[in-house]
């Protein structure tokens, strides 16, 4: 659907604990689609090293829960109008 839509970001919620698993495949699938250009970020009860380890990886930042919602939306924002 990112592809076809043109998308600039991909965000996934996750709170079953598989980031670890989901995010990293998520990237390798928008690597191999050619989506380099788009943010991937999203948010969940994801440990702080954790979220350090995504980040290495080319996740975006992630958010915990209880995360203000205008700061997510300002976060992607600016990602948006720095990248595309």
């Amino acid at each position: 659907a990112a592809v076809q839509e043109d998308a600039d970001v991909v965000a996934l919620s996750i709170l079953s604990g598989a980031h670890m698993t989901i995010f990293p495949r998520v990237i390798k699938l928008m690597q191999r689609e050619g989506l380099d250009d788009v943010l991937l970020t999203g948010g969940g009860i994801i440990p702080k090293d954790d979220m350090e380890t995504l980040n290495g990886l080319g996740v975006g930042r992630l958010f915990g829960p209880g995360a203000p919602i205008q700061e997510i939306i300002d976060y992607i924002t600016s990602w948006v109008d720095e990248n595309r």
